[in-house]
């Protein structure tokens, strides 16, 4: 079950004529969303995979699940708001649960993504989904 705001993207997307400005709105999603603090740009939070660089910092309070998190590219700073939009929330034992595929599928990106990018997201998604598993155990 994807969160509300993820929800919300997903009306968005359907509103949204065309690709471009789909990918427009995923570009201003990744200006908007907070930098991670230069302290937490370790090899830690890096995540492997990705063509540019990516770091993601979980954080559990309450035994809900969120994180921070940047990239050097802008498309990617945006993919990292969608999945925090999915993600952002959720109690943390339900994290890897969440069908990642399907869900973004919802919003047609893995037909418009490079590969590259498709193997970043795939590599967010599994650390967000490993992190989240280890802290529900």
């Amino acid at each position: 079950m994807a969160q509300e705001r993820f929800e919300e993207l997903v009306e968005t997307f359907e509103f949204l004529d065309d690709w471009e400005d789909r990918y427009r709105h995923v570009i201003e999603m990744g200006k908007a969303f907070p930098a991670l603090d230069e302290a937490l740009k370790v090899p830690a939070t890096k995540v492997d995979g990705c063509a540019s660089q990516v770091w993601l910092h979980p954080r559990i309070e309450g035994g809900l699940f969120d994180f921070a998190g940047e990239s050097d590219a802008m498309i990617v700073r945006g993919l990292i708001a969608v999945l925090h939009d999915l993600y952002a929330g959720l109690p943390v034992a339900e994290v890897p649960r969440v069908d990642a595929g399907a869900e973004l599928g919802r919003l047609g990106l893995d037909e418009h993504l490079s590969s590259q990018r498709s193997n970043g997201l795939r590599a967010m998604v599994k650390r967000i989904q490993q992190v989240a598993a280890r802290a529900a155990a």
